[in-house]
């Protein structure tokens, strides 16, 4: 798949150039025959016979903004001056910070949001420690855990250099549902060690949110937390996007008139996203599931399963398929790639049912290259902005926290999810669905709000969710 230039890869450049003659003409030209484009040009300073301009160019990589710097010098008469990576830029000194809700102007204030008036909150609270939730910020408040095993597709590049997507997650959490998260970047990657601390913090929040943690220990750390807390326990890389794969299989199906129960879907990619997707899908009412990971379509017939493999193994595949994920795929009505970039080709696609279904969810190089799935599939998704049906876990995970943090739930199960889901596609309306466009935007007005929704009825239904709490129940009355 042809790479094109991106904002994430742009640059801005300073030049000092001649006030006079075609300067600037000769630097979008040069950008351009270089495979760049110019999205920015600002003249930041002006004399009599020179001007300063500030380039904003969009690269395909940083190799190729370095490139395009290096044309850019050989212009005659033009001087270069800083050069800045504009995603650097964002990232300068963090992307979050605290502040007080409260200004703190004389010793009246001081007084009472700290010493000597917080003492009678906290007592308030020992004596009724589910006080916590009205008279601290525990009660809009989730912790975004990782160990930094298994971060984006950069494998397991540690906790630090996981901190920066961790605050864009919370960035996203307030953004899109009003929620303050915390950035919780663990320097172990023991099983163990993770589980105790998680419960030690627990107290602070009313939900945890863990993040990139490798497969399959990440299935177990998910269970014993949810086992031990009594807040919810989300990890976000399995069901977040296991909600918004089934939010967009439901349209899809739509708009080529399938229905769920009939259809054959054959999965590639066996690890923590794959294996809530499947567990997901199957809830919804996937009947004909086959899953491929790297040495082919798993069954029972195997000497390599470990548990989650063998739950696969045992619980899909009824007609025994062996081979290859090129094989299995062939006549199949669904296709759904969270494993790696170009293991299918147009051929494959080609040979899959009428009115194909192709979600190659890879990034940043799907499964098999959008356009050419295009020429044969009905529907096409993936998981990069630059394509139509961009299936990304910010249409989910701020709208189901803001629902389990209005219910006060204790957990997050299996209801939730398919609650979720359905809420997700029905902000899809009939009249605006098709091919190119079965799952909306990021920033869709309606979704978080739609989604929380859901989800909070769901808690409530199976009972799972607190009572509810009046905001004044606590606060002293006189007389």
């Amino acid at each position: 798949m042809a790479a094109v230039p991106s904002v994430s890869n742009s640059i801005t450049v300073r030049l000092e150039v001649p006030a006079r003659g075609n300067a600037v003409s000769q630097i979008t030209t040069s950008v351009e025959s270089s495979g760049g484009t110019v999205t920015g040009l600002d003249v930041t300073a002006s004399g009599l016979e020179s001007l300063r301009i500030d380039v904003t160019i969009a690269a395909v990589s940083v190799a190729h903004a370095d490139e395009i710097v290096e044309k850019l010098r050989t212009i005659e008469g033009i001087s270069i001056g800083k050069v800045s990576d504009r995603t650097f830029l964002m990232h300068l000194g963090g992307k979050i910070e605290m502040s007080s809700k409260l200004p703190i102007r004389n010793r009246d204030d001081l007084s009472m949001i700290y010493t000597p008036g917080v003492a009678r909150v906290c007592m308030a609270i020992a004596e009724n420690p589910e006080d916590a939730r009205r008279l601290t910020i525990k009660r809009n408040s989730v912790a975004v855990v990782t160990d930094g095993s298994a971060v984006l597709g950069l494998g397991n590049i540690g906790p630090k250099a996981a901190l920066p997507v961790m605050e864009g997650k919370a960035a996203l959490f307030k953004r899109f549902a009003g929620i303050d998260a915390w950035p919780i970047c663990l320097d172990t990657q023991d099983s163990d060690e993770i589980v105790a601390i998680v419960k030690a913090i627990a107290p602070g929040f009313a939900g945890i949110n863990l993040e990139d943690i490798s497969a399959p220990r990440c299935f177990e750390i998910e269970a014993r937390l949810r086992e031990a807390l009594d807040i919810p326990v989300f990890h976000d890389d399995q069901h977040g996007t296991a909600i918004v794969v089934l939010a967009a299989l439901t349209n899809a199906l739509q708009v080529v008139g399938k229905e769920i129960g009939d259809v054959r879907v054959v999965m590639s990619g066996a690890g923590a996203a794959g294996t809530a997707i499947l567990k997901l899908l199957m809830a919804a009412g996937v009947a004909h599931a086959t899953v491929a990971d790297v040495k082919g379509v798993v069954h029972l017939g195997r000497d390599d399963l470990n548990d989650s493999l063998r739950w696969i193994a045992e619980n899909t595949n009824r007609s025994g398929r062996t081979g290859s994920l090129k094989e299995a795929v062939h006549g199949a009505d669904v296709f759904i790639g969270v494993s790696a970039p170009n293991v299918l080709d147009g051929d494959d696609i080609a040979a899959m049912a009428d009115d194909a279904i192709v979600f190659a969810l890879a990034n940043p190089d799907p499964e098999i290259d959008p356009a050419v799935a295009r020429q044969t599939a009905a529907v096409v998704a993936t998981g990069r902005s630059d394509f139509p049906n961009q299936i990304n876990n910010v249409l989910v995970f701020p709208g189901v926290f803001r629902g389990l943090l209005d219910a006060q739930s204790r957990t997050v199960n299996t209801e939730m999810m398919l609650a979720a889901a359905r809420a997700l596609a029905a902000t899809v309306s009939a009249e605006e669905r098709n091919a190119n466009y079965i799952i909306p935007s990021v920033f869709h007005a309606d979704v978080a709000k739609t989604v929380a929704a859901a989800v909070r009825e769901a808690a409530v239904a199976d009972g799972t969710a607190q009572a509810q709490l009046s905001e004044t129940g606590s606060i002293p009355t006189i007389g």
